[in-house]
């Protein structure tokens, strides 16, 4: 292996020579190291030095090793690129091993290939390893692996996809009880945690967790704008800071431009063409719906450095090896300190090489976020991230696949799933119901073959009993769940398919009419005709667009970062911001001065509260500063509590600063507020978070997720896909029975848990709550909206009104505030009367129209509280 090094100018970093060392011992571990600083030669090199025999000359006729290794990645771009870095060194090192990729996108031939003999080293994803383990030579094919290799493990940690890894890896080691298992990760803030889960079932004295402490320079600054407005709104920055992002990709070198959602990342393509149509070809738009030939062709160019910039979202936020990157910009705040310095190492993927991710604000707030961010970073305050525990979906879904992948005998099964962290404290009695559950569908369903998907034969062995149900499961398995969604394909002269260009989901389709002109792919296009799950389009010129929404932009802020937000204000406020560190201060500082002067700034010690009665009706605004999820459950919380209290009905909005109550009746917000802030009532609190809301279609929404990982509902076949409606009507039919004839049906209880923990964030709600209930109250009566409320009031007025209304109402609002506010001590901070305009005009077109995730606006009247179908002790 030094000669290795040595012919490449290496030289190995000592957490590399400690992982080789615990590989050659036979012991498990976490390594944790910087990225770019070399984790996967450190895990590869490892494997080979234990396991691979060097040959005097390469034989042909001598098969190569079996499998070996397995290396899994929860990405298929992350998959490519790793396979190929683990080719790399095999000739030099003259070793007959294989390697070969088995994900979503492995051809037919090629899969035809690993049916006859699977290659040394695996690389795959967790849904394809579960695949193989539906096979019927399971045991045979998988139990001369003596290595698992988990890449990017941050990623799949804290959901049910890592779930998936700990049962997978739990059944390899029943076959082969000297497994070691890796794990690899850059960005974790609870390690032994983290490592407590990948690890569980390998006796503490095989385990070990390594630190790679490598120098490594990181750069984080911030693209300042030439005005930040006193009263900022999402997105009210917007596209006006697109000429500093186009004269920063001028300067060359290769970038790439990340920002939150794929619709954002349409948007910003777009624009950049617009605004360089030269750099055609040069620049390139990359997010997971599209084709994937589109996307391997952005990779492979990025990796040759052929293109100056790639508008991406976080379908190239994880590991990849893309050597050319030279710098980040992240349009928007990350929303957390760990999803920025993952970035952030996209560039500079090298030991030695700098990092550098550059914040693109899109709204003043975003400057202090910054800032925040990168005081974070060098603090080492990065998100903790928990495993999910007994989801019981991925349970039924598991004992399916073990069924088809050999059979299997409860009782051996049982200390088996145990083995597994999410499942350690899984309950004979809960143990027992997944068992009737896949028997017979539970007590409701047991007239339905189709739910007899795994029954024990004559020999105690449980067994799937039909092929056609054997392949509903295969076809189905894993637990990635989304909205039915239709490929998108160009309409060709002769009326048939043309190419394919990717996919967007069903939902958003549906709205449009024929000739409705949309924007995907960086391609302005006509809807020509839907048929058979397909959107037929061609190209359109000239004609507004509208842009494709995905699920999955809410991204909330973390604890962490809202956390040093409130530091950062407060260090501002008080002077201790060094202007040489802070460049971002002259921006910042009329905001905090002006809250300062007509409020207050929030605080560690204080709970800042504001009221304001306006023609709207009675406002309370409220700063917990605890990220979207929480403030909607916290708003609605309150609201409920309120409303059995106060004659008045409330609304709510929210963002990840605090909250809006917007009371139709005047309130004693003094002498209500603290009473319910402390009416904790811990073991009401569950109930009352979901008497507070929508519950049901909430649970309902989940439910669907839920049936579908469990095997309830069937997707269809290729070809013949379900539509969303029909999988919408099949998941109601099944809650609605459940409800109705089995209220102690597990899964109902899970999906309520999961629309608490997941939907509302419940434990740090629940932590959130205690902590307000303990702060000082520091109620400010306004006589107009300061600038932190303004978002909120904003947020508000989205739901009432239409774009063009709502910008409109905006820039009035902002002139009276303006000229309330005075002029400012300094131009460079403030935003000029003509710039407002402009400024909303973008607003309307980004931020607004494709603001991430509802502002949770809904009226809330006094309801009795509907208890859960089963007591939830999780708070």
């Amino acid at each position: 292996m030094q000669a290795l090094f040595d012919a490449r100018g290496w030289q190995p970093f000592a957490f590399q020579r400690e992982v080789w060392t615990a590989i050659a011992r036979g012991q498990s571990g976490l390594l944790h190291a910087t990225t770019g600083t070399g984790k996967t030669y450190a895990a590869w090199l490892g494997a080979l030095m234990a396991f691979a025999t060097p040959r005097a000359a390469p034989s042909h006729d001598k098969p190569a090793p079996p499998l070996t290794v397995l290396w899994l990645t929860p990405m298929r771009a992350l998959a490519a690129d790793t396979t190929r870095a683990l080719q790399a060194p095999l000739a030099e090192l003259g070793l007959d091993w294989t390697v070969a990729l088995r994900t979503g996108d492995t051809g037919s031939a090629e899969r035809a290939a690993q049916q006859r003999r699977l290659p040394t080293a695996l690389v795959t994803t967790p849904e394809s390893l579960n695949l193989m383990l539906t096979r019927a030579d399971a045991h045979d094919t998988l139990r001369r692996v003596r290595m698992v290799v988990v890449d990017e493990w941050h990623e799949l940690l804290g959901n049910k996809r890592g779930v998936q890894v700990q049962l997978a890896l739990a059944r390899l080691r029943q076959w082969q009880p000297a497994l070691m298992v890796w794990g690899l990760s850059a960005t974790l803030g609870n390690l032994p945690h983290a490592a407590d889960v990948l690890l569980s079932g390998v006796p503490g004295e095989r385990r070990v967790l390594v630190h790679g402490h490598t120098p490594k320079t990181l750069v984080i600054d911030t693209l300042l704008p030439d005005n930040a407005s006193r009263f900022p709104f999402a997105g009210h920055l917007g596209l006006s800071m697109l000429p500093h992002v186009v004269e920063e990709l001028a300067q060359g070198g290769t970038t790439l431009v990340f920002l939150n959602t794929r619709s954002q990342a349409e948007l910003w393509y777009q624009a950049l063409l617009d605004a360089r149509p030269e750099w055609a070809g040069e620049i390139a738009l990359h997010h997971g719906s599209l084709d994937r030939a589109v996307r391997e062709w952005v990779e492979l160019n990025l990796k040759n450095g052929a293109l100056r910039a790639v508008v991406c979202t976080s379908s190239l936020d994880l590991g990849v090896d893309f050597l050319p990157v030279e710098r980040v910009l992240q349009v928007g705040s990350p929303k957390g300190v760990a999803r920025l310095l993952q970035r952030a190492g996209r560039s500079g993927h090298a030991p030695g090489r700098a990092s550098r991710v550059t914040v693109v604000p899109t709204h003043s707030l975003e400057l202090v976020e910054a800032v925040a961010a990168r005081h974070a970073v060098r603090a080492g305050r990065i998100e903790a991230r928990e495993s999910p525990d007994k989801p019981l979906d991925v349970l039924v879904q598991h004992l399916v696949t073990v069924a088809l992948g050999g059979g299997f005998r409860p009782e051996a099964l049982l200390a088996e799933v145990r083995s597994a962290w999410a499942y350690r404290g899984l309950t004979g009695e809960e143990w027992q119901w997944c068992l009737d559950f896949v028997r017979q569908g539970g007590v409701t369903l047991t007239a339905y073959p189709d739910f007899r998907r795994a029954v024990p034969d004559d020999d105690g062995v449980w067994r799937v009993p039909d092929a056609g149900l054997a392949r509903r499961h295969r076809m189905s398995v894993g637990t990635i769940v989304s909205d039915a969604t239709m490929q998108v394909r160009y309409w060709s002269r002769a009326g048939t398919g043309g190419a394919s260009l990717g996919s967007v989901e069903e939902g958003f389709i549906a709205r449009l009419a024929p000739g409705d002109c949309f924007l995907f792919g960086g391609r302005l296009l006509e809807l020509v005709r839907v048929q058979e799950m397909t959107a037929f389009v061609r190209r359109a010129t000239g004609r507004r667009p509208v842009v494709p929404r995905w699920n999955g932009g809410k991204m909330p802020m973390s604890t962490e970062l809202a956390e040093a937000v409130i530091d950062t204000l407060a260090a501002a406020a008080a002077g201790r911001l060094d202007p040489r560190d802070t460049p971002e201060l002259p921006l910042i500082q009329p905001l905090v001065d002006l809250q300062a002067q007509w409020s207050a700034l929030p605080t560690r010690h204080t709970l800042l509260a504001e009221s304001l009665h306006s023609r709207e009706g009675w406002h309370l605004f409220l700063y917990p500063f605890a990220g979207r999820s929480v403030h909607l459950g916290l708003g609605s919380l309150l609201a409920w509590r309120l409303g059995q209290q106060v004659p008045a009905t409330f609304s709510v909005a929210v963002n990840d600063y605090g909250l809006e109550l917007l009371a139709s009746a005047p309130v004693d917000w003094a002498r209500w507020l603290p009473q319910v802030l402390a009416d904790e009532r811990r073991r009401d609190l569950a109930a009352d978070v979901l008497g507070s809301l929508n519950a049901g279609e909430l649970s309902l929404r989940r439910f669907r997720e839920i049936a579908r990982i469990a095997g309830l509902i069937f997707q269809g076949y290729p070809g013949a896909p379900r539509s969303a409606r029909q999988l919408q009507a099949s998941s109601s039919l099944f809650y609605e029975v459940f409800r109705k004839h089995d209220p102690g049906n597990l899964l109902l209880g899970q999906a309520e848990r999961e629309v608490l923990m997941q939907e509302l964030d419940a434990h740090r709600l629940a932590a959130t709550l205690e902590r307000l209930a303990a702060l000082k109250l520091d109620l400010h009566a306004l006589k107009r909206p300061t600038p932190l409320s303004f978002p909120l009031v904003v947020e508000f007025l989205r739901e009432k009104l239409s774009t063009e209304k709502l910008a409109d109402r905006i820039a009035r609002m902002l002139a009276d505030l303006e000229l309330a506010a005075g002029p400012e001590p300094g131009e460079a901070a403030g935003m000029p009367a003509e710039a407002m305009a402009d400024a909303v005009a973008e607003a309307a077109r980004f931020g607004m129209a494709d603001h991430a995730g509802p502002s949770g606006r809904t009226p809330r009247r006094p309801r009795r509280p509907r208890k859960p179908s089963k007591p939830l002790p999780l708070l």
